[in-house]
């Protein structure tokens, strides 16, 4: 993941192109007559040794006769030249290219290296940024930059379109140019070499003439990068996404209920919302996505009027809203009796807010007016069906007027119609106010804004903290793990399992294991009745299937028979298995307790991924899911269990109470922690788990193990919580803090509340010196931003000690934000003001300047007020210098972390 050169390749301001033809319809002659024809001012020089011009401009023999260094390169050269002209691209101090040459990968360039191999060796000593190969190219409008063989241009824009299809690509571009719709980067990835999505992400993100970013996704190859980089875009600007290929069989072939469930796909819905982008999912529905972005105002909530002059058409738009879980507006009084006063009597008297079929302009105006002012309405979705008496471009002019006097209004249109309607599009669609030709497509384009909302307060919503007696035994459980690797097990016995799940505070039933029929019976006896007993077997995964699992067992013989009876099922259904003997378990608590799943499954792409749903012996039957990716917290547990249908019935109905979801919650968590800890699990479930308003209890669980070696948590889509890098400090000075002990830790979402308490303790004169202003108080979006980090590229270390009476505090501060290249990290620094010669701001300073050099940053820098004495002597005693002022009042200090040359 890394931006370095890539504005040599989005602002370049010269391009030259390695195999431009004078041949008609050749990728060479299509992309100069592109260059030429899009408005770009700098140099445009073709290279192709058997021509002296090509489209009218001077044509160089080689690479090495250009007149001067291009910022990039276009390559539309056979696919074996390839490697060698990318090298003497970077030998002439080239630093970008696009490559859209296809089938690098499947062409040996030597033996046992293929051409893209050879390409990217070529170009890495180098830093070249490379875009490709197999792709359409880029257009950057905004600079009149062309650098594609697409079949047309694209209008200058605010959005980012990124694409894998090169198809797909020249189609959004056909289907956006007549609709006024313009980019601000148009850009076809191709296969991916060497750029990838992370690294666009990271670019767009920043980019202050991109104010949305849509991508087309094929496969991801980078997991981490991927999901920091979206994180980083999406909390600045939407990010939209839509994923081909949904649907997959190979789940099918999954050993595991959960490996059957959590498909792909469902995987790919998981990292989208937890990187806080928005996922559509059809080709129309990607259009309606490109005209939302372009054009709607947000809307501050999800609570939709509609307003139409067809009961008809209200009505099926009230569908629309209701399938995708949509909230229609429950009309106060207040607004009532408004509309009274400018509606005929006829009118519906409730959302849909239908105005009668022959509805002047007027009438439309009035009515939007007074909905627009509503305090019960978040947005509106103005809807017109034609009609004779009224022109819809009557109708669109009003809307157009009224929305310049609501400019921050959330406005969306639907003119429904072919021929008669097309003209109040059109003008919608000049006047920057999204209008669509369907029901459904309007209300998808209103559901695109209220889900990215919702999705960035997901992420930003404080969680709970964890109990304070979570404390798992890791070191038990990495035992049990590791006896039975070394036994050559590939799935844990059910009682390895339920003691590994102990280890991590799972409840677990009470389970003895019987070698014979006798055995349970005896085992039966010294617990009490009603038990079930279970066949044990590493062979079979599905008990159940086989008659492997007998409840209700009410006496010693009714349990010897059962088991005699269950030996003879398994050996005729799997003659072959390896049978080891019988758990035998005390009946568990039934009455108000529903049925759960919790799992875990590795996906090829994202790594472990966490499933929770409706559990039970019907489970694949039902397919009442949701999955997410680990690491999670109590607030992310609780939005996984309301993605299912069961959470419904968790909340309690008619006589059953409600289950204790926090219990949930924690037991979802428990298991993240337990497969961020032991990477040695490659599946797991516990089905049935029993959860009632007493807690959960896990009755039966499986886990599945992988001997693969694992470098720390890289398998990971989300760099979880580096319990690692805590420390202790002794606090010295002072008789108050004298020989205190602190805490020393990276942050956590939790610690939000005390964050506001530690901001709130502060001298003003700290204040300002740390936020270089005065501020009163932090809001939660804020401080949100602050206590959810990517541990990839940012890290802040709190100081935190125990007050007897009001529990953990937070006394300081050290935080860094890293660039994508890992070059600089802008540090910042704030201690409690009460407790200053401490020597707490000094050890924390130190512990960030020991992280940023063992993750390889090359210098950290900060900003300083110049007034600000006491900061400046502090950095400059652990070795930052003055390196110059960024404004008049405030000097920069750096500290070169790596010696010269590593």
């Amino acid at each position: 993941m890394s931006t370095r050169n890539l504005d040599h390749l989005f602002r370049p301001t010269s391009v030259a192109v390695i195999g431009a033809s004078p041949r008609p319809k050749s990728i060479g002659s299509l992309v100069m007559n592109n260059l030429l024809h899009g408005g770009f001012s700098g140099p445009i020089m073709p290279v192709n040794p058997k021509h002296i011009s090509i489209s009218g401009v001077l044509s160089y023999p080689d690479i090495a006769s250009l007149p001067l260094v291009p910022d990039m390169a276009v390559v539309c050269t056979p696919p074996k030249t390839i490697p060698l002209i990318i090298e003497q691209l970077c030998v002439r101090g080239v630093r970008a290219a696009v490559v859209l040459t296809a089938g690098l990968s499947r062409i040996e360039y030597t033996e046992g290296v293929t051409v893209t191999e050879a390409m990217l060796a070529a170009a890495k000593p180098y830093g070249m940024r490379i875009l490709g190969h197999n792709c359409l190219g880029l257009l950057v409008p905004g600079v009149g930059l062309n650098a594609s063989f697409a079949h047309t241009s694209a209008l200058p824009g605010k959005i980012a379109f990124v694409s894998q299809s090169g198809a797909l690509c020249t189609a959004v571009l056909d289907w956006a140019k007549p609709r006024g719709i313009g980019f601000s980067h148009f850009i076809s990835m191709g296969d991916m070499a060497e750029l990838d999505f992370g690294d666009v992400l990271d670019y767009l993100g920043s980019d202050p003439q991109t104010t949305a970013i849509l991508l087309y996704i094929e496969s991801i190859h980078h997991n981490r990068t991927f999901m920091s980089a979206a994180r980083a875009a999406a909390r600045n600007k939407p990010v939209l996404a839509i994923k081909s290929g949904r649907y997959e069989e190979a789940s099918k072939a999954a050993m595991s209920h959960t490996g059957a469930l959590a498909s792909n796909d469902y995987v790919y819905d998981a990292a989208f919302a937890r990187a806080g982008m928005l996922r559509v999912y059809e080709f129309e529905e990607l259009f309606a996505a490109v005209e939302t972005l372009s054009r709607s105002r947000r809307p501050k909530g999800d609570r939709l009027a509609i307003l139409t002059n067809g009961g008809g058409l209200g009505v099926m738009a009230v569908d629309d809203l209701m399938e995708q879980n949509g909230t229609l507006a429950t009309l106060s009084d207040e607004t009532i009796e408004k509309l009274n006063a400018v509606l005929p009597e006829t009118w519906s008297q409730s959302n849909p807010i239908d105005i009668i079929g022959d509805a002047p302009g007027l009438r439309y105006a009035d009515a939007l007016r007074v909905l627009l002012e509503a305090k019960e309405v978040d947005a509106v979705l103005v809807m017109h069906c034609p009609v004779a008496v009224v022109h819809p471009v009557e109708i669109a002019e009003t809307i157009i007027e009224l929305a310049k006097e609501k400019p921050r209004a959330a406005l969306t249109t639907c003119f429904v119609g072919e021929e008669f309607a097309a003209p109040a599009r059109a003008l919608m669609g000049k006047a920057n106010i999204p209008c669509f030709d369907t029901p459904l497509k309007s209300v998808q384009a209103f559901m695109h804004t209220v889900r990215y909302r919702r999705n960035q307060e997901i992420l930003m919503e404080t969680p709970p903290s964890m109990p304070s007696d979570f404390h798992p035994a890791t070191p038990t459980a990495r035992l049990i793990v590791e006896g039975a690797l070394a036994s050559g097990h590939e799935y844990m016995s059910e009682p390895e399992t339920k003691a590994v799940l102990a280890a991590y505070g799972v409840p677990t039933v009470e389970t003895h294991i019987a070698k014979s029929p006798q055995d349970a019976a005896r085992a039966a006896d010294g617990m009490g009745y009603p038990v079930a007993i279970k066949i044990l077997s590493p062979d079979i995964t599905h008990k159940s299937d086989v008659g492997g699992v007998i409840l209700g067992l009410k006496s010693r013989e009714a349990v010897e028979e059962a088991a005699h009876n269950m030996l003879k099922r398994v050996h005729e259904a799997y003659p072959n298995a390896d049978i080891t003997g019988f758990s035998v378990q005390q009946m568990a608590r039934h009455g108000h307790a529903h049925e759960l799943i919790i799992g875990v499954l590795t996906d090829p792409i994202f790594g472990p991924v966490i499933l929770f749903g409706q559990g039970g012996t019907a489970v694949e039957v039902i397919k009442d899911r949701a999955v997410a990716l680990p690491p999670l917290n109590m607030a992310l547990a609780r939005d996984l269990i309301s993605r299912t249908k069961v959470s419904k019935l968790l909340e309690g109905y008619r006589d059953e109470p409600a289950a204790d979801i926090d219990a949930i919650c924690l037991a979802l968590n428990q298991v993240a922690q337990l497969i961020i800890d032991i990477p040695e699990i490659e599946e797991l479930d516990i089905n049935p788990l029993f959860a009632d308003n007493h807690g959960v209890l896990a009755l039966d669980a499986r886990i599945k193990l992988t001997s693969k070696q694992f470098d720390g948590d890289s398998r990971l889509a989300i760099r979880p919580y580096p319990k690692q890098l805590e420390s202790k400090f002794t606090m010295v000075g002072g008789e108050e803090f004298e020989g205190r002990s602190v805490t020393i830790r990276p942050i956590r979402p939790e610690d939000e509340p005390n964050h506001h308490i530690f901001v709130s303790k502060l001298t003003p004169e700290d204040i300002r010196f740390r936020f270089f202003g005065l501020v009163s108080e932090l809001p939660h979006s804020q401080m949100a931003r602050l206590t959810q980090i990517d541990y990839d590229r940012e890290m802040a270390f709190i100081a935190t000690s125990i007050n007897a009476e009001h529990g953990e505090e937070t006394l300081g501060v050290v935080r860094v934000f890293t660039d994508p290249d890992n070059e600089k990290a802008e540090f910042s620094i704030v201690v409690r003001s009460d407790l200053k010669g401490t020597g707490l701001g000094h050890e924390l300073l130190r512990k960030m300047i020991a992280y940023c050099r063992s993750r390889g940053t090359q210098t950290m820098v900060g900003q300083v007020l110049s007034e600000n004495r006491r900061m400046l002597h502090f950095v400059e005693l652990q070795g930052f210098k003055v390196t110059g002022h960024v404004e008049s009042n405030i000097v920069e200090v750096q500290l070169q972390l790596q010696q010269s040359g590593a």
